[in-house]
């Protein structure tokens, strides 16, 4: 198991990231996983559409700019899950219950709010599994201050990750780092059975509906 508090992998990595080729084999299964997705998703949006003028009254999709591979900004989609006006929040802000709607709770516990990002895997900005994208002004700081944050922008990002199902959610520095660590493991032994692991841990976090 790896020890993520004695993390040795960060030590004298590059301060820019090196473009990690995607095997075609990955490439095939996130595109045809996704397809397949676009009937759930269809369905969800068109439910929510008619619940959120009662219980989430605004946008039912909520946009927002990530970093993605190589340092490049992309729009990462998802289902909107808190108020309106409380979008934006800080890079370690906890997600307390006054930020997020009641709907939304249950989003983010079955991973729903996540679903449309199954359109960013299609477009080739993410994978269904990869390290996380992070907030592009946060990710700004981490490139700053984190040691191997740039190392892990050489992967394509993705829905779920090693990271979220060992270490749940970051809420300082040093978690960041532990996140980082993740993220670095996860890359040099990347494998498509190493993704199902992930798969499969992904879909035991959400059954749990814990944080992740």
């Amino acid at each position: 198991m790896f020890d993520f508090r004695y993390d040795t992998a960060v030590i004298a990595q590059p301060e820019l990231p090196t473009s990690l080729t995607i095997p075609r084999t990955k490439v095939m299964f996130d595109r045809i996983v996704a397809l397949l997705l676009l009937g759930p998703l269809i369905i969800c949006a068109a439910v929510l559409a008619v619940l959120n003028p009662f219980v989430n009254a605004g946008s039912l999709i909520f946009t927002q700019k990530r970093m993605g591979q190589n340092c490049k900004p992309f729009t990462m989609i998802k289902f909107r899950t808190m108020h309106t006006a409380r979008q934006a929040r800080g890079a370690f802000d906890r997600l307390e219950s006054e930020r997020v709607t009641p709907l939304g709770q249950f989003l983010r516990r079955s991973r729903i709010d996540e679903l449309p990002q199954i359109i960013n895997v299609l477009r080739g900005e993410m994978s269904l599994i990869g390290p996380r994208p992070d907030c592009y002004d946060h990710a700004l700081v981490y490139l700053r201050d984190v040691p191997g944050y740039a190392a892990r922008q050489g992967a394509l990002p993705g829905i779920s990750g090693y990271a979220q199902t060992e270490l749940g959610y970051i809420d300082d520095m040093d978690a960041m780092r532990r996140r980082v660590a993740a993220d670095l493991y996860y890359i040099a032994h990347a494998s498509f059975g190493f993704d199902l692991r992930i798969a499969w841990r992904t879909l035991g976090v959400v059954m749990g509906r814990r944080g992740a």
